[in-house]
């Protein structure tokens, strides 16, 4: 059954209609995407999923434009964004400024649409599958550090290094019979 879009020419009907990702399996399979946090892979889909037919290269990842999409920490995006351009996903091709314009980009795998109003060298600076060749080393800016010593974690001894615990047997501060309060203190009674 083709939709009404498709009419007259053979399509996929093995699909819901409407428009699709088209992500390839080189993408999926690369080492460097299997090392991208799921907040980036998230963000990657977002940013893939505005890609129509001539517009690499004005694809945004505002917080703006997420929030519509579900999206509610800026510092989620902007953690996932410096991710996926450290890795070679995306290339920014408009550097956003206050008060109200966003950065643009485009995505590595497919070659990059020439569009009035990228940055001066933008364009040159493009590599078209440059997710191939991204270094593997986590950046410091994107995963917690370690809070364990730089020796690693040792497993506690289940003595104290000085030995056995001795018991103390000193005379308790509350009286046996009463109440503490109705006693005079010891130290009290030392003093006069």
């Amino acid at each position: 059954m083709a939709n009404s879009r498709n009419s007259g020419r053979r399509g996929d009907s093995g699909r819901d209609s409407g428009g699709f990702v088209a992500l390839p399996w080189a993408v999926l399979d690369s080492p460097a995407y299997a090392a991208l946090s799921h907040p980036a892979r998230s963000l990657l889909l977002e940013i893939a999923r505005q890609f129509i037919r001539d517009n690499n290269g004005r694809l945004l990842a505002s917080a703006a434009y997420l929030s519509k999409r579900g999206w509610k920490s800026a510092d989620v995006i902007t953690r996932a964004k410096r991710e996926l351009l450290a890795a070679g996903f995306i290339h920014e091709t408009v550097m956003g400024h206050r008060p109200n314009k966003a950065s643009w980009y485009a995505v590595t795998w497919r070659t990059l649409d020439r569009l009035p109003g990228y940055d001066d060298g933008a364009a040159q600076t493009f590599v078209r599958g440059a997710y191939q060749n991204a270094s593997l080393r986590p950046s410091h800016g994107v995963e917690r550090r370690s809070i364990a010593p730089s020796h690693g974690v040792e497993k506690p001894s289940p003595t104290p290094s000085h030995g056995a615990i001795r018991p103390v047997f000193q005379p308790l501060s509350t009286p046996s019979h009463g109440n503490h309060l109705e006693k005079p203190s010891a130290a009290l009674a030392t003093s006069h």
